[in-house]
């Protein structure tokens, strides 16, 4: 009777097992089908929309640039002292100090080397510090485009030797980044629902979205379209000003989206 009773419980305990394993697999297909229901009949579309800005920044890095002889500090001091007046100036003109920063200080050795002669077999001696060279770099944002060309042109008299990487760009981009959004999900279902129309079938619910965008910087152009960077030079007092012009700026963004096949 037990030996029964044993058995009993153990095809109980085998139909319990299996019963089990069938609703777990069950489950598992039904939750898959259910999260990816259309793993086989969807189809995929991608569109590009773009929005054009008036930038509202510019943007340009000035550079003071000192040499000098083995006193470090007598060099520090003189590009402290050039750089200051430049500061003191960019800030008299109208520019806030959080649309100022540092970029790059840097103290280097210029090295003297001396000639020798192999033959004699004397010993070459080391090259030694001739002085040293102080650069010293920062970025500036101008927020009114009408002090553009005169800031250009006086941090140059004020001090610095190179003025360069003047750009627009638009200060906050997230009007722009849904105009150019709402472009490209528009012109997707467009795509999505010809391409439905030309394969014989209707478009069902979206599954997948995805995006990137990017935005395309301005440089700063004269009417002939070139580049303008202020090099190295002492600019005179009858020199003028050189024209800027912002331009425009492009946004575009790119969508990817992935539709049910009904």
């Amino acid at each position: 009777m037990n030996n029964l009773i044993k058995n009993i419980i153990g095809i109980v305990a085998v139909i319990a097992t299996l019963a089990i394993a069938y609703a777990s697999y069950t489950y598992v297909q039904v939750y898959d089908r259910s999260s990816e229901p259309t793993n086989y009949r969807s189809f995929y579309v991608q569109a590009e929309g773009e929005a054009v800005g008036v930038p509202d920044v510019a943007q340009f890095t000035f550079q003071v640039i000192s040499e000098g002889g083995v006193d470090v500090g007598v060099v520090q001091k003189e590009n402290t002292e050039k750089m200051n007046k430049v500061l003191a100036y960019i800030n008299t003109a109208g520019i806030d100090k959080k649309d100022i920063k540092t970029q790059q200080y840097s103290i280097n050795p210029r090295y003297k080397t001396v000639r020798c002669d192999y033959q004699s077999g004397k010993v070459c001696p080391p090259p030694s510090i001739a002085g040293y060279t102080v650069q010293q770099s920062a970025r500036v944002k101008i927020r009114d485009f009408e002090l553009i060309s005169t800031l250009l042109s006086e941090v140059v008299k004020n001090g610095a030797n190179s003025v360069s990487q003047l750009s627009f760009t638009i200060d906050d981009l997230t009007e722009l980044e849904n105009e150019a959004r709402a472009d490209a999900i528009a012109k997707a279902k467009a795509k999505a629902a010809l391409i439905a129309k030309e394969g014989g079938f209707s478009v069902g619910r979206l599954l997948e979205i995805n995006e990137n965008f990017y935005s395309s910087p301005m440089y700063a152009q004269k009417s002939m379209g070139m580049e303008v960077s202020v090099a190295s030079y002492d600019m005179d007092e009858g020199v003028p000003a050189p024209t800027i012009e912002p331009g425009s700026q492009d946004i575009k963004v790119n969508i990817n989206m992935r539709y049910e096949i009904n």
